[in-house]
């Protein structure tokens, strides 16, 4: 198993020296070494068989890139790679090369490095979208540092916004050979999955773990363990996974976000008779770690 969950890896070197650099930025657009990955919205173009992300030239992007469209990500494959958000409301581009595909497929198909390369893109693609305002006096706002932050446009201001990034833990409670997973109504039938939830102001990552599981499913936990982490881009989540052992094992939904909960063994996980989550997502991961754990 490979020691970062999808998505995740240091496979950019995020260069941030480079980001308030402005000749040194524009001299990398302009480079025939430089790649671009396109952002269509909420999609990232694949191509290829087997798939591939594709990273486009300058040559192929020039009628796309405006001063505020373009992201400097780092260097990736040790040669400088940007974003370049493509509004939705033309057709998708660049059919004569690939599709675009939404990013949990291409968590499934896409080599571990271009899977990190395509989640930061569109991360941060989302964020400016999301992010045209200053939060503090209202003012518009601009991309600034390569695209790593924006400014407030209004001098008296001046803010400085950076991405928004929403830790949330995620855990499996064990106890002894079962653990506890739960399901939401509109999850496919008989899938279950780890309990998480997003980290509350003034709290420590332990205290929300304790917090949730208590919340969802009445269980209250002891030792927590950390056990890994994966940035989660729907659209700008950073799950904090870890193990838990339950000391009680009455099983209520006290806050009715979960539409079941209850006890699973090993064997049941192992004799899939329980739909289990995504294979790209941390809460396999920690199921699998659970059933593996022998």
């Amino acid at each position: 198993m490979e020691d970062h969950n999808v998505f995740a890896g240091a496979f950019v070197d995020r260069n941030g020296e480079r980001r308030k650099d402005p000749d040194w930025l524009a001299e990398a657009l302009s480079s025939k070494e430089t790649s671009f990955v396109p952002v269509w919205g909420d999609r990232c173009l694949v191509g290829g068989d087997p798939p591939g992300a594709v990273l486009l030239e300058r040559r192929q992007v020039d009628h796309l890139i405006r001063e505020d469209n373009v992201i400097f990500l780092g260097l990736f494959r040790n040669q400088p790679a940007f974003a370049v958000a493509v509004s939705r409301n033309i057709d998708a581009p660049y059919a004569e090369v690939g599709e675009f595909k939404d990013l949990r497929f291409l968590g499934t198909v896409l080599p571990p490095d271009e899977a990190n390369l395509v989640a930061h893109a569109r991360a941060l693609v989302l964020w400016h979208g999301a992010t045209l305002y200053c939060g503090k006096c209202g003012s518009a706002s601009q991309p600034d540092a390569g695209g790593n932050t924006r400014r407030c446009c209004n001098p008296d201001c001046n803010q400085e916004i950076f991405p928004r990034t929403d830790p949330a833990i995620i855990v499996l409670v064990a106890d002894g050979d079962r653990c506890v997973l739960g399901r939401q109504a509109d999850w496919p039938e008989g899938r279950y999955s780890t309990i998480a939830g997003f980290v509350e102001p003034g709290e420590s990552l332990e205290d929300a773990v304790r917090r949730e599981v208590y919340e969802e499913t009445n269980i209250r936990v002891g030792a927590v363990r950390y056990h890994s982490s994966q940035p989660w881009p729907f659209p700008s989540a950073l799950m904090l996974g870890f193990i838990a052992e339950a000391t009680s094992d009455d099983i209520n939904l006290n806050d009715g976000e979960l539409e079941d909960a209850r006890w699973f063994t090993r064997d049941q996980l192992k004799a899939g008779k329980v739909g289990l989550p995504f294979s790209i997502s941390i809460a396999r991961r920690l199921v699998d770690h659970f059933i593996s754990d022998n």
